[in-house]
């Protein structure tokens, strides 16, 4: 007779502890051992089905039985899968409807069940000589919040056993380590899907912006052609030669395309240096646009990694591109400077220059500009443009020679918590659209699931909100110092008036971005933090300093303006004509008086008194 979880072989009903005190009971056992082994099993990078071979290896050793099997469940599409079935049967890999076999009964009663005899279970799949060998069966579920994920299955060939209260509790037990596997196993799969699409997202990226390049300078050699043959024609002359030069100008634009396209580069990058490639597009361009050109060599010419040399290349050559495009100019001068540590590019030219601010402000950002920063940001690098209306502009890109840390670290990775799925998918966007380097490695709305996949994901950054059901931003916070001590928290909070913002901060939080405020700020703040500064907003460090900063002497007040205008040490010194070091003297004075972290935080304060 079939007998549920709920009662005892006998029939008779369980008091409700008694699961318990079987655990309990079993501590005392040596066999109990197997059970803290399985603990190591568990840390391990196993393949999920070796894994939950040993879950269940186990559990049929301690019950001293040889047949038994795990299967998933999906309720959704009412059918389950044996993952693992040894013994009798052997019908690992099949798929059966959710009403058959022990796992419909587990299903069905939503605990676990106990037969006496095997032929008991409605839709038994094992048939034959093989069926009648099969006599006690215990089967219990595999849970995950809440919800049966899957089943733990152990068979007895011993005509007289019956499975005991202790037994069932042992099998639940190596349930929940099946339970733990089977999360850890979709977890990962789930990690490795976000890793291909960033990676697809990242390609796809690469590819817009190369094409953007090698485009946009193929169009513009062509258009200067059939300029030069539209003038020819109105002289009353003869236009062939132009148009062939266009037309091969056209040809050589699609060429280097479908290079693009398939990952090969721009074929000047094969020349034998940097210097000798951008020569080349130096020349091409005194050709197709009368433009005079020189190229600046300072230092000692080293080679460099290919994708640092590629991805200065390719700013060189968008540089160029804008200037044929756009500025109108006479000349250009493109310097290339070899520095200890740094390698630094210039590009100058005398056109009509434009206003760079509203050129580089989302979400109008100019494409190519876009790439410019995205490729000097790529290899860890800095991006600078001046540019006068009339006067011209300047471009200097300084990026590491070797790849610094953050660029072998690759991208930011972040974790993003929120209840409302339309929220989550806003601050993915706003996250993605105004920072390449960040990636979303995971999105969760239940902040519990997160703090469980932080161990698994180990994020960068996680972001979440101060407000949210059943763990708030201070609790999530605590919870994932605790796991590491160098978590990185960003809260997302109504109001900095918020009292628990000062108890997210006491235990670990490192950021705090108001929800009203903008993608910039918000993006910064997460940048900030998985960099492993403590930014928090102007408003915060407006509580906490006076608004006239009466403790600063004049010409600290002059230092921080400058500081706050984003300015080197070097570039305040010239231009208060003091010594660098007076500069880097009255820079930690100022920290100190306003208790700024740094220099990106005093530069926040200063914008925020304005």
């Amino acid at each position: 007779m079939a007998m549920e979880r709920a009662k005892s072989a006998t029939g008779t009903e369980v008091p409700p502890n008694t699961t318990t005190d079987a655990t309990t009971a079993l501590r005392g056992d040596p066999r109990f051992d197997a059970l803290v082994t399985m603990a190591a099993d568990l840390a391990g990078r196993f393949d999920t089905a070796r894994l939950l071979e040993r879950i269940l290896g186990h559990a049929m050793a301690l019950l001293g039985c040889a047949d038994g099997s795990i299967c998933t469940v999906d309720e959704a599409s009412r059918t389950y899968r044996k993952e693992v079935d040894v013994g009798v049967g052997c019908l690992q890999g099949q798929t059966f409807p959710l009403d058959e076999g022990v796992t419909g009964e587990v299903v069905r009663a939503r605990r676990s069940v106990v037969f006496d005899e095997y032929s008991e279970v409605r839709g038994g799949h094992i048939s034959g000589s093989d069926r009648a060998q099969l006599h006690a069966v215990v089967g219990v579920p595999i849970m995950a919040d809440g919800a049966i994920i899957g089943t733990c299955v152990v068979f007895s060939r011993d005509p007289v056993r019956r499975f005991s209260e202790t037994d069932v509790a042992l099998v639940e037990l190596f349930a929940t380590y099946a339970a733990i596997a089977i999360a850890n196993a979709r977890l990962h799969a789930l990690a490795a899907e976000k890793e291909s699409q960033a990676a697809i997202l990242a390609e796809r990226e690469r590819v817009v912006r190369d094409v953007h390049d090698t485009v946009g300078r193929g169009l513009a050699t062509v258009l200067l052609h059939l300029d030069e043959a539209e003038r020819t024609i109105g002289r009353a002359g003869e236009p062939t030669a132009a148009l062939a030069r266009a037309r091969t100008a056209a040809r050589s634009a699609l060429t280097e395309t479908q290079r693009t396209v398939l990952g090969a580069g721009p074929t000047l990058q094969d020349a034998a240096s940097l210097a000798d490639a951008i020569g080349l597009e130096l020349a091409w361009m005194e050709t197709a646009a009368s433009i005079q050109t020189r190229l600046i060599v300072i230092g000692e010419p080293v080679a460099l990694p290919s994708e640092t040399g590629r991805q200065l290349f390719r700013i060189v050559q968008e540089s160029l591109t804008n200037v044929l495009e756009h500025a109108a100019a006479r000349s250009v001068r493109v310097g290339l400077v070899y520095g200890g540590s740094t390698m630094t590019v210039l590009v100058e030219d005398d056109g009509h220059g434009f206003d760079v601010a509203a050129a580089t402000a989302p979400p109008r950002r100019a494409l190519g500009l876009q790439g410019l920063l995205a490729r000097a940001q790529h290899l860890g690098g800095t991006l600078q443009i001046e540019s006068t209306p009339q006067w011209g502009t300047r471009i200097r890109a300084e990026v590491p020679r070797q790849p610094s840390v953050e660029a072998t670290r690759g991208r930011w990775r972040v974790l993003v918590v929120h209840e409302h799925e339309l929220v989550r998918a806003g601050l993915v966007r706003l996250l993605g659209d105004h920072e390449t380097d960040i990636q979303v490695v995971g999105e969760f709305a239940d902040a519990a699931r997160a703090v469980e996949a932080y161990e698994l994901l180990r994020p960068n950054v996680v972001l979440a909100p101060m407000e949210h059901p059943r763990i708030d931003g201070v609790a999530i916070t605590s919870y994932l110092r605790a796991i590491d001590p160098e978590a990185a928290v960003v809260l997302l909070v109504p109001s900095f008036a918020d009292e628990r913002v000062r108890g997210a901060a006491q235990v670990g939080a490192t950021g705090f971005v108001e929800e009203q405020t903008d993608a910039a700020s918000l993006t910064r703040a997460v940048v900030a933090a998985a960099r492993g500064d403590a930014l928090l907003s102007p408003e915060v460090f407006s509580r906490l300093t006076a608004p006239d900063d009466p403790l600063l002497t004049p010409r600290e007040r002059e230092v921080r303006e400058l500081v706050a205008q984003g300015l080197p040490d070097k570039q305040i010194a010239t231009a208060l004509r003091i010594s660098v070091k007076t500069v880097e003297k009255h820079v930690g004075s100022i920290l100190r008086k306003t208790g700024a972290a740094n220099r990106t935080a005093l530069a926040g304060l200063t914008a925020h008194r304005d």
